[in-house]
């Protein structure tokens, strides 16, 4: 009974975060969009570079000021083109990046790993420490030589697409939170593109 209770306090106070932190009316923010996106060969690898667009509404601000994590997912996929059938998906990249504010120092720490980040921190590719939100955000948006698979992954007689994802995780919020974000365009953050894969050999 003790552990339902406290529970149902979670919930309550994650879903006043939701609902308590947008504060005064602002300007709607825009949707996200990919300002930029490149596949191309370096050496053995295939690499992507992309530029994504996006502001955090008020209630993802407050969030991360009142000491949420938010996690950024960016993935990759490369599908065979089959005629006969759907296509076939022979390469899957991820990278996941955890931003949080640190009270402490004043500063935004973004923490970059291929997998999904653990409170343990395993699997930590890199660590970044940012003065400012915007710097810190500038990071999370810009994908530069991301390797995402090997050349010998690609038979080079078969047409292949790529489709990139990126957005807001919202599932990896603590659980009470996910509930309270749920019809909530102001969490909805997210882009996609798919394009024909044509191998430039980067400079």
């Amino acid at each position: 009974m003790r552990n339902a209770r406290l529970d149902l306090i979670g919930l309550l106070a994650c879903t006043c975060l939701v609902w308590g932190s947008v504060g005064p009316a602002r300007a709607q923010t825009r949707p996200a969009e990919i300002s930029s996106i490149k596949v191309e060969r370096a050496g053995d690898a295939i690499v992507l570079s992309a530029g994504v667009q996006f502001e955090l509404s008020a209630a993802v601000e407050d969030a991360l000021l009142k000491g949420v994590a938010m996690i950024f997912v960016a993935e990759a996929d490369i599908l065979r083109e089959r005629w006969y059938w759907t296509n076939k998906k022979v390469v899957h990249a991820e990278r996941h990046m955890r931003l949080a504010y640190q009270p402490l120092t004043r500063r935004w720490r973004l923490n970059v790993a291929s997998g999904q980040i653990t409170n343990a921190g395993l699997g930590l590719a890199l660590n970044q420490n940012f003065d400012t939100l915007p710097d810190a955000l500038a990071a999370v948006q810009r994908l530069s030589r991301w390797k995402i698979a090997e050349v010998s992954d690609i038979d080079p007689e078969q047409h292949h697409l790529v489709e990139f994802r990126f957005g807001l995780d919202v599932f990896q919020l603590p659980r009470p939170l996910q509930i309270g974000t749920l019809g909530q365009t102001d969490w909805d953050i997210s882009v996609f593109s798919r394009r024909a894969l044509t191998l430039e050999t980067a400079p």
